[in-house]
């Protein structure tokens, strides 16, 4: 059986869930958080790069500020398209203000932007507001 890293969105400890158990809940051996929460969940700078790095499954990073305007619209598409994605990906968000390295350290130009990382590399990018059957087809 095929198992597959994902990071804990809370805790940072890298598990390695079953392939078959991902749409099952599984959660974090050391904390117990959801591993894949089934939402859009807030993100630090320093557990982007673990799971960036470490996660089989895709990650897809909305890099967004409070005063910016279409990242507003975009929220609730995103939060939405997190709510449907399944296994398909799990949908984070990273708030550039609070996180000012993030912008120079992933090439950040203009906000909304997504990044989609699969195995440790960056496999797509998109930038600008999005629908959330637009953000799922982009996922794949």
């Amino acid at each position: 059986m095929t198992a597959r890293k994902l990071t804990c969105l809370d805790c940072g400890q890298v598990n390695k869930v079953p392939e078959a158990r991902l749409d099952a809940g599984p959660k974090c051996g050391t904390c117990g958080a959801r591993l894949m929460p089934g939402k859009a969940v807030a993100i630090d700078l320093a557990t982007l790069r673990k799971a960036a790095r470490h996660d089989e499954v895709p990650l897809v990073v909305d890099f967004w500020a409070p005063w910016c305007g279409p990242c507003k619209m975009m929220a609730p598409e995103f939060d939405r398209a997190a709510g449907q994605a399944g296994t398909r990906a799990r949908l984070v968000k990273l708030n550039t203000q609070d996180e000012a390295q993030a912008a120079g350290a992933y090439n950040i130009r203009g906000i909304p932007t997504m990044i989609r990382f699969h195995r440790g590399r960056e496999a797509a990018r998109q930038s600008g507001m999005m629908k959330s059957e637009q953000i799922l087809r982009w996922i794949g």
